[in-house]
């Protein structure tokens, strides 16, 4: 799976509710998206293109399980690459289907608006710009299929076991 995209840079101790702030839960979830990080980005989701990737510090995804991967991936987000992803929230990215990969060190080594290639078969990240690649944490095999396949979710449609707006 290999994932082409502007890269939008957020740093470390990045929790849930910023990505989705409590007033967003309280809306229809068509609704959710464009309040995607307004309490520490203002007017962020305006600016979001379809395919553009979040690059994370330290931490990036900490706090609740809220289903913040999934505004994320509404808004246009293809996928996250950050120093380190509390596994709660890594979860969340499989279950959904957004592509997320650990890579300690590529934070500090691209800069925002710069384009980044991700080839999350080989955990691999390399910012186009600059030419450096950085190997990532590898992600188990079956969290890998789940995640390319569209989630957990997706997959519980398919077999029948959720309606599709369920997941949405």
């Amino acid at each position: 799976m290999l994932v082409t995209g502007r890269v939008w840079k957020f740093g470390d101790n990045i929790n849930t509710d910023l990505m989705q702030p409590v007033e967003a839960i309280l809306k229809p979830v068509d609704e959710q998206p464009r309040y995607a990080f307004s309490a520490n980005r203002p007017g962020w989701s305006d600016l979001v293109r379809q395919g553009d990737i979040i690059v994370g510090g330290r931490n990036f995804g900490t706090g609740s399980g809220r289903p913040a991967a999934r505004v994320l991936l509404q808004l246009g987000i293809a996928a996250i690459v950050a120093d380190s992803i509390p596994g709660l929230f890594f979860r969340n990215c499989v279950n959904y289907g957004m592509p997320a990969l650990q890579c300690a060190g590529f934070h500090a080594s691209v800069d925002e608006g710069d384009v980044i290639e991700i080839n999350l078969g080989q955990s691999r990240v390399t910012n186009t710009r600059t030419g450096q690649a950085f190997d990532g944490t590898k992600i188990p095999e079956q969290l890998f299929r789940l995640m390319s396949s569209g989630g957990v979710f997706r997959l519980l449609e398919r077999e029948g076991f959720l309606e599709p707006e369920a997941a949405g």
